[in-house]
């Protein structure tokens, strides 16, 4: 025989949200406004001055962290982001995954950083962003659409919530990933617990910080088509109105510009950081030297 019992855990959701928007309601306005208000601020800036100055400007990012390869590279995609009318969605988009990875990377290095000082805390932080990573990203729209209405900060929210695992995870590997005898000898020599995290832990776990800051962009990029579905406008809110017109060609211009902007994206935070090869031995010989000699 079946068992048959029902297990009120949706009616519980519904509570705790109901109370959350009474308890709380100034504190969801109030992050509505600030992060309206930065979202509006950086839009503003990317789409204001003339589209060519702009492209010029990310050319020049490009040139700065990998070569004149990459800077031809950006401006050709972001000329062809251009021609096919894209340039304010693709901007709108640009902003919207700034804001949100901003956000994400200001959480996610402190709690990976505090999950690597503590065995406790690592344990409690590994299931909620197991719990994170598996849920569907469309089920955080639900709760950010009821406590800051429709719009671009519901979509934020979500993305900021989906993102920021990784940076997390890679922040908390990197700097156990640390040689102990490192650290030791920073102890040895009378540095702090602070001063062997900034100048010995963190600059040695550097590259694995910023493959997960890459992760994180990656993961906020990859949201822009389910923030589209709550009004947040941009290259999402195009791909949702191709599939509700049945309009590959548009879906098509669309999803290029988001391969543009990730393309763009992963190639400048990739190499931002890469002066050392992580498990390389003799090339992590000379920073901690440095890096002792500094504590």
């Amino acid at each position: 025989m079946d068992l048959e019992f029902r297990i009120p855990l949706g009616d519980w959701v519904d509570v705790g949200l109901d109370w959350l928007l009474a308890t709380f309601a100034a504190v969801f306005a109030f992050i509505r406004t600030i992060f309206l208000a930065a979202y509006d601020s950086l839009e503003w800036v990317l789409t204001t001055p003339p589209s060519w100055v702009i492209i010029l400007v990310f050319a020049a990012i490009a040139y700065a962290a990998k070569g004149w390869k990459l800077a031809l590279g950006t401006a050709v995609g972001f000329l062809l982001i251009v021609g096919v009318n894209q340039w304010d969605n693709a901007m709108e988009s640009f902003a919207l995954v700034i804001v949100a990875t901003v956000v994400a990377i200001l959480l996610s290095v402190p709690a990976g950083i505090l999950a690597a000082s503590s065995s406790t805390a690592s344990a409690i932080i590994r299931p909620i962003l197991d719990f994170m990573q598996t849920m569907p990203a469309m089920v955080y729209l639900i709760p950010a659409l009821v406590m800051f209405r429709v719009g671009v900060v519901p979509g934020i929210i979500a993305t900021i919530i989906f993102s920021m695992a990784p940076g997390v995870r890679f922040t908390e590997l990197g700097i156990r990933g640390v040689d102990k005898e490192v650290v030791e000898a920073g102890y040895a020599f009378g540095s702090s617990p602070g001063s062997i995290l900034r100048k010995i832990q963190l600059p040695l776990a550097m590259p694995t910080i910023m493959a997960g800051i890459n992760q994180v962009i990656m993961l906020a990029l990859s949201m822009v088509v389910i923030a589209g579905m709550v009004g947040a406008g941009g290259l999402g809110g195009e791909v949702v109105a191709s599939l509700n017109r049945i309009d590959a060609g548009l879906g098509f211009e669309a999803g290029l510009a988001v391969v543009i902007l990730a393309i763009f994206l992963d190639r400048v935070t990739a190499s931002v950081g890469k002066t050392s090869e992580p498990g390389g031995r003799q090339r992590a010989g000379r920073p901690a030297k440095q890096s002792l000699q500094n504590a």
